[in-house]
């Protein structure tokens, strides 16, 4: 990957900004691990994939901003403070006008390996994002480009993602897929398939699980395997082809016809989200210092294993230090090779 290092920000997001209630887990009040009917006491964190994401680089000396919409209440402004507090770029965060809400996650933690999400999205702030939100100059400004897959969901988010895209092809911005896969809002596998193609034709690095590049490629050629997809997406634009599979690990594969295999690091997890957050945010951060694929495989599967063990998907993403601190204690306690697949 090269950069145009004139560009004063690394990378621009561009997708869901939520609210994520967890059920409380701090030094005052600790709720057990229980059905969410019976929790009393949660935590309010900034949530959403991109939105997490974005943080995550931020907090490892990134430069990023985000294209996105809030609603035009205190759950707006609680967004907007808390991007600013961390240090990213809210130029291009605009409200809503038409009374249309920020998505609401509430967070079900059954055990360290059973949790769920209920979800509320009616009238979707995000998904209000219109071609008139995306600026040329704003792109430009910019290393590269991050589409979120949730972004493409309903117009008229799914005609300003495409603006996005065809901007920063036209101005040589590097672009970024994360497939990013919600079930809600999206209608049928064929509209998933349709959009999501049209976004990984033109990316430069695609990151996404198994079933996610399944959703993708239905209309394509269905059933690929992992390298079949990752030469189909290299035929095209990509550079790096990023496929997880959860707990088994995930494999980065590379136009030169390389492939960079990593395990999770071993952990006791206090919920089953959120790790993919940490993965993106650390993986990016190595891209961006030039680091060796592997390198950038194990910091990123490090902060995805120090973030299922956390409370919530935003507050506890670690800075740099913290997670080369995390990988020494996980080697010196399992061995140098733990996370090597």
């Amino acid at each position: 990957m090269r950069f145009d290092e004139n560009r004063e920000l690394d990378i621009i997001f561009l997708g869901r900004i939520t609210i994520d209630f967890n059920p409380a887990y701090s030094d005052t009040v600790k709720e057990a691990f229980m059905p969410l009917k019976n929790v009393h006491y949660f935590e309010k964190f900034v949530g959403g994939s991109p939105a997490n994401t974005c943080v995550g680089v931020t907090k490892h000396g990134l430069k990023a901003g985000f294209i996105g919409k809030v609603s035009d209440d205190q759950f707006g402004d609680f967004v907007i403070d808390y991007f600013q507090e961390a240090g990213i770029d809210v130029s291009q965060i605009s409200r809503c006008a038409g009374g249309e809400k920020l998505g609401l996650t509430f967070t079900e933690m059954l055990s360290p390996q059973e949790s769920s999400i209920l979800m509320y999205r009616n009238s979707a702030a995000d998904l209000k994002l219109s071609v008139e939100d995306i600026k040329e100059d704003y792109v430009k400004r910019a290393k590269s480009l991050l589409i979120s897959g949730t972004a493409l969901a309903e117009s008229p988010s799914r005609e300003a993602a495409l603006k996005a895209v065809l901007l920063a092809k036209k101005t040589k911005t590097n672009l970024i897929f994360d497939i990013d896969y919600r079930n809600y809002n999206w209608k049928n596998d064929d509209e998933i398939s349709i959009y999501y193609s049209m976004v990984a034709k033109e990316a430069d690095i695609i990151m996404g699980s198994r079933e996610e590049f399944d959703l993708a490629e239905k209309l394509i050629n269905p059933g690929m395997t992992d390298l079949e997809s990752a030469a189909y997406w290299h035929a095209h634009n990509a550079k790096i082809v990023l496929i997880k599979h959860g707990m088994e690990g995930s494999t980065a594969y590379t136009k030169d016809g390389e492939r960079f295999s990593i395990k999770p690091f071993p952990v006791t997890a206090r919920k089953g989200f959120g790790g993919g957050d940490g993965y993106s945010a650390g993986f990016l951060y190595g891209i961006y210092q030039g680091w060796d694929i592997m390198d950038c495989l194990e910091f990123g599967s490090a902060e995805a294993s120090m973030m299922v063990r956390s409370n919530n998907c935003s507050d506890d993403l670690p800075n740099e230090q913290q997670v080369k601190e995390f990988i020494e204690e996980e080697k010196a306690r399992y061995g140098e090779m733990i996370a090597r697949a």
